[in-house]
């Protein structure tokens, strides 16, 4: 059976990092951008994982160019925005690629695993996210406009568990 932990991706830094670093852990997968109608979002991700990463939670920030070209910056420029604009401390990754032929293997799983309304697997826009249990299985998937905070009653049982 296949799961989270089977996959691996470039952090921010450049350095290829396993997903299996993370096992044991509570995972919610996001797919970012810097300049995005969603992007504000960073500031509750960013609540949502120093309120929670002590019962195991990890935010798991992937940047994407797909939607609009909301994501126009290279990591290091990435990495500033975060950091400066959202004091953004939970990981992110190098930007990818969510759809298409170029998707990253790590959504293509995501998607076959969490599909989307009417069961779409396409991701639709920036900010969508993923619920991933300890054991790797993804739990559910939430539309960008699904807020941190919207999403916070469903990590209790999870962290819980």
């Amino acid at each position: 059976m296949t799961s989270v932990y089977d996959f691996s991706a470039r952090d921010i830094e450049g350095n290829e990092r396993s997903l299996a670093d993370y096992r044991g852990k509570t995972l919610l997968i996001v797919n970012v951008a810097s300049k995005c109608g969603f992007t504000p979002q960073y500031t509750g991700l960013e609540a949502l994982w120093k309120a929670e990463r002590d019962q195991g939670l990890m935010v798991l920030g992937f940047p994407c160019d797909q939607f609009g070209h909301q994501e126009p910056g290279n990591e290091a420029e990435i990495r500033n925005f975060c950091s400066t604009s959202y004091d953004v401390s939970f990981p992110l990754f190098s930007k990818i690629e969510v759809n298409g032929d170029g998707a990253h293997p790590l959504y293509k799983w995501l998607k076959s695993e969490g599909k989307g309304i009417l069961g779409s697997e396409s991701i639709k826009w920036n900010f969508t996210k993923f619920l991933v249990d300890r054991n790797g299985q993804v739990v559910k998937r939430y539309a960008p406009t699904d807020t941190p905070e919207k999403i916070a009653k469903d990590l209790k049982p999870q962290l819980a568990g």
